[in-house]
């Protein structure tokens, strides 16, 4: 009997004391934060159980607590975490004990039956794992209160499988690392390691995932199950020393129940005094009695737990001062409760009063808030003005997008039927309203630039008050979105005004409009320029003009001997020289190229008929000469006609005029709408307001 009382009872430690105070208060804090879920940023100290499955974790929990409460069978069992908090408690003085626990999920309810926490865990994982082997990450918070224990938090986690089964993923093991990992890998955690002896430890899961969060082993406990199930000749001593995969925090032995003494209704009492004989039966164990044992692991445990503690409390604390610090601040900021009719009226007054100040004086540079390292409120409407809206239209040239042809085009489109003597209006007017045109577009983006602009004022100036009523700041945007909204359709209505004004008239009496006369005189002068004289003679001496003149001459008057009145002359006809004269009839000469043979009577027909027989070496009969004039057939005209490649001096000077004045009138015009463009949106946009 003093064997079982002292097996039953835990060791005492001069750490006890300290974890006794801290510990308990760790598990207030963890209770808070569960509630919180996800929210919680503060990781707090605990001791996480990881191990493969069947590898004996749930049964080395029982053993710390001494009694049975945990689902156990052969295929998995732990399917969702369990944070189990062990608190100790002081024995009634008639030396009676009372053991309970408590689950966070159902407040206020005590558990006196163990086997009914049993029936609660697996009720529990059913409803959110479901009944068919199905596992999850949602958390079973469970207090156990003895006065057999000592204060510790564990973290019973689900067991590393390897094969899916049931209801499990393809991706089970996956799913079930990646959980344990979100444990273990926070460094205020301390990992226990749960082994079999039987099995290989250098292939350990448990110890190759603990590896992988704590590479340097400061956090990770070994411990070593089924010590006697070990093949006979074989013991555990080199494992526990530490030779074959040594740990800085060391490893402890324990020796669980195994199916055949569960089945047969052994207690966590009578299996705690099997394994104190199995060890003091076992010399080559004698030696290790301070690692070996349920109650030397849950020593070690609660000593380590308390070092952890406090190793990491003074950055606990700072974080959680911080945090109430922040927390406070965001408290104070929403102000008090008011909960008369007349008090939330005033109270709504007072936030539309003070989001109206803020929006005026930002957009006026009144803002107490300046800030000096950025533009912001009125500053950025400027810079959209001057800097975005102004330059972007000054760098535009208004002839970029037609071309020479294109110009020459419009000009002989506006002559009609008639070659112009001057440069006609018309393709000018055309022109220059397409230029005008062009000019809608960049002011409409300007006033939606401002109204954007605006809304994020309006953002901005969000009083913290209206973090405790959303539904107050989504109405307000809304209303001031529409408010804003009315005031940009009518800029951009008095915009395209703007624009159908400037279109609607051309005033070309406009005192800095270039004017016919000068655009004349600078085109000519860029076409003088734009010239490369040629200082070559031809052999004679003579000036190469003079002589193509002579040439050009001559070629003129042998085609216009050859095709009067619609008959062609022989090849026999040769240039009339510059000194010859062709014969006269009456008082009209044919010395002037032809000109009177082609307006004339018939009398002239005949003589030139006359001439060019006497002058051809052949005579053709007169009735040849009518049925050639009869074969001629004309061209048809192209469905789509162009003017001719080749552009003359004066096509080339029209041209250039042209370009002078588009240019003189787009930049008054353009003077005009970076005036007018942003006083109209300032007017009904940004006044408004």
């Amino acid at each position: 009997m003093a064997e079982e009382a002292a097996a039953s009872t835990p060791p005492q430690s001069s750490a006890a004391p300290l974890g006794s105070s801290v510990i308990p208060i760790v598990n207030k804090l963890q209770d808070i934060f569960a509630q919180l879920g996800s929210q919680s940023t503060i990781e707090l100290p605990q001791v996480a159980v990881v191990g493969s499955q069947s590898s004996g974790k749930s049964s080395v929990l029982e053993s710390l607590v001494g009694r049975d409460f945990l689902p156990r069978g052969s295929d998995i069992c732990t399917r969702r975490p369990l944070v189990l908090q062990l608190l100790q408690t002081k024995r009634k003085p008639d030396g009676s004990e009372e053991e309970y626990g408590e689950f966070l999920h159902l407040p206020g309810k005590r558990f006196y039956d163990f086997s009914e926490i049993r029936r609660e865990i697996q009720a529990e994982t059913n409803r959110e794992a479901g009944g068919n082997k199905g596992a999850s990450d949602k958390q079973i918070r469970l207090k156990i209160f003895s006065p057999n224990v000592l204060d510790i938090t564990l973290v019973d986690l689900p067991g590393i499988t390897k094969v899916p089964v049931g209801d499990q993923p393809s991706d089970i093991e996956a799913r079930i690392r990646t959980m344990i990992m979100s444990y273990i890998k926070q460094p205020s955690c301390l990992i226990l390691a749960v082994t079999p002896a039987n099995s290989d430890l250098a292939n350990s899961d448990a110890l190759q995932i603990a590896g992988n969060a704590d590479p340097d082993g400061y956090r990770t406990i070994g411990v070593i199950t089924k010590l006697d199930i070990m093949d006979r000749g074989t013991d555990a001593r080199n494992l526990l020393l530490g030779k074959v995969v040594p740990l800085r925090l060391g490893y402890v032995g324990v020796v669980n129940r195994s199916q055949e003494d569960i089945l047969l209704n052994w207690s966590i009492k009578d299996a705690l005094v099997a394994e104190e004989k199995f060890f003091r039966s076992r010399p080559v164990y004698t030696s290790l009695a301070d690692r070996c044992g349920v109650p030397q692991l849950a020593k070690k445990l609660n000593q380590i737990l308390v070092q952890h503690i406090k190793a990491i409390l003074p950055g606990l604390k700072s974080r959680i001062s911080s945090a109430l610090v922040s927390v406070a601040k965001e408290h104070a900021s929403y102000g008090e409760i008011t909960e008369s009719k007349a008090g939330q009226g005033a109270l709504l007054l007072n936030i539309l009063s003070k989001y109206c100040e803020a929006f005026s004086s930002m957009v006026e540079g009144k803002n107490e808030e300046m800030s000096t390292c950025e533009l912001s409120g009125g500053a950025r409407i400027h810079y959209i003005f001057q800097s975005i809206f102004v330059k972007s239209l000054e760098e535009v040239d208004p002839c970029e997008d037609l071309t020479n042809d294109g110009i020459r085009t419009a000009i002989e489109n506006a002559n009609g039927p008639r070659s112009a003597l001057f440069v006609p209006e018309v393709p000018f007017e055309v022109l220059v309203r397409r230029q005008i045109a062009r000019l809608l577009d960049p002011s409409l983006q300007c006033a939606r630039f401002i109204y954007d602009e605006l809304i994020k004022i309006s953002h901005r100036c969000m009083v913290n008050e209206l973090q405790r009523f959303p539904v107050l700041r989504r109405h307000m945007d809304q209303v001031i979105g529409n408010f804003l909204r009315q005031g940009l359709e009518p800029s951009e209505t008095m915009i395209g005004h703007l624009i159908e004004m400037e279109m609607d008239y051309i005033n070309t009496s406009h005192p800095s409009f270039i004017g016919g006369s000068k655009a004349v005189e600078l085109a000519n002068q860029q076409i003088k320029n734009s010239r490369v004289p040629l200082p070559i003679r031809s052999k004679d001496g003579s000036e190469p003009d003079k002589a193509l003149t002579s040439e050009r001459s001559n070629k003129s008057r042998a085609i216009l001997a050859r095709q009067v009145n619609g008959i062609v002359a022989d090849q026999g006809v040769r240039p009339v020289a510059d000194g010859e004269k062709l014969p006269s009839t009456g008082s009209t000469s044919i010395s002037t190229w032809g000109i009177p043979s082609i307006f004339g009577g018939s009398d002239n027909r005949t003589s030139v008929k006359e001439s060019s027989t006497n002058n051809k070496p052949y005579s053709e009969p007169v009735h040849d000469a009518e049925h050639s004039f009869s074969m001629i057939h004309l061209r048809e005209p192209p469905t789509v006609l162009r003017p001719s490649e080749d552009r003359s001096e004066t096509q080339a000077i029209e041209i250039a005029i042209t370009k002078l004045l588009l240019r003189s009138y787009y930049d008054i015009v353009r003077k005009n709408i970076e005036d007018s463009v942003p006083k109209a949106i300032m007017h009904f946009l940004v006044s408004l307001n």
